[in-house]
């Protein structure tokens, strides 16, 4: 029988050990906070992509507190959006994933939710595919922040989640992704890729782990 593949299957993750995977790459030296695409369109369920995310927003906001009580977190926010006509979108793009078409720059589809309350020092990301590094400047801000450790947060965690990953282990960052913090409309797409982001990409932690890593003082924060 095949395993189920999800996070807190033992017998799947000690398989995937044994060929080598799973390793830690526990917290570096300067944290950054990363909110990934938490705006109308994917938050709420009316939309054609929303979903209830209330509970990665609970999460988040409780990130975000620590994180602005400390003051030398630097946190960064994203967004996906696109021209109104839809001419910066390339064809393979309109044609496997139509629902960019709507994200049009400006709406309110593509604007934060309210409740992350984004500060004028917190920069605003717009991304045009997945990952959140890709065709953007965030890997700029992280290396003149002089981040090592990205807190990824967010959604989907079967798409910009993971991609966003993929691309910080790629250009040489700690990737940590808080459980609780992260969302998917589909819940075994959801814990599929925890599964797969923690065997490949990045530690996926409980939240109580991210917050007291962030409360704890800068000279003791790093491991």
């Amino acid at each position: 029988m095949e395993q189920v593949h999800e996070l807190h299957n033992e017998t799947l993750m000690a398989q995937y050990r044994a060929a080598g995977f799973a390793g830690r790459v526990g917290w570096g030296e300067r944290v950054a906070l990363l909110v990934i695409d938490m705006a109308g369109a994917w938050t709420r369920t009316g939309e054609q992509l929303g979903s209830d995310l209330s509970g990665p927003l609970d999460a988040i906001t409780r990130l975000l507190a620590v994180a602005r009580g400390r003051g030398d977190v630097p946190v960064y926010f994203t967004t996906m959006a696109y021209d109104a006509s839809g001419s910066d979108l390339n064809l393979p793009t309109r044609l496997k994933t139509p629902h960019s078409l709507p994200m049009v720059r400006g709406s309110d589809r593509v604007r934060l939710l309210p409740e992350l309350d984004r500060r004028p020092a917190e920069p605003l990301i717009e991304k045009p595919r997945a990952s959140a590094f890709f065709a953007t400047n965030l890997l700029s801000l992280l290396v003149s922040e002089r981040v090592d450790t990205i807190l990824v947060t967010g959604c989907s965690t079967s798409g910009c989640i993971r991609a966003t990953c993929e691309s910080a282990m790629d250009y040489g960052f700690r990737a940590i992704v808080p459980a609780e913090a992260v969302g998917d409309r589909s819940r075994s797409a959801h814990l599929a890729n925890l599964f797969d982001i923690d065997a490949r990409y990045a530690d996926v932690v409980p939240l109580t782990e991210a917050l007291a890593h962030l409360a704890a003082s800068p000279a003791t924060a790093a491991s």
